[in-house]
């Protein structure tokens, strides 16, 4: 990592979450070689579906306290 990278990072670290994490995805977008209609459409269809069976009470959510159980064990349990 050069120099002023290193510099920049430790900066940046010192941020509120809440900055660095609206900086991580102004970045991300940076990144992203930009998005096709066909499948923002798909997109926006998807979740207007899922939303919509949500709002149905058709399925049934997950508290995050059980999928993080799952995901990384009892060790993290609330």
């Amino acid at each position: 990592m050069s120099h002023n990278l290193s510099k920049l990072f430790r900066e940046t670290s010192q941020l509120p979450e809440k900055d660095r994490a609206t900086l991580v995805g102004l970045l991300i977008e940076t990144l992203d070689p930009g998005s096709e209609p066909d499948v923002e459409a798909a997109w926006s269809e998807e979740l207007a579906r899922r939303v919509a069976e949500l709002d149905a009470g058709a399925v049934e959510t997950i508290p995050w306290e059980v999928v993080r159980a799952e995901l990384f064990g009892p060790r993290y349990e609330g």
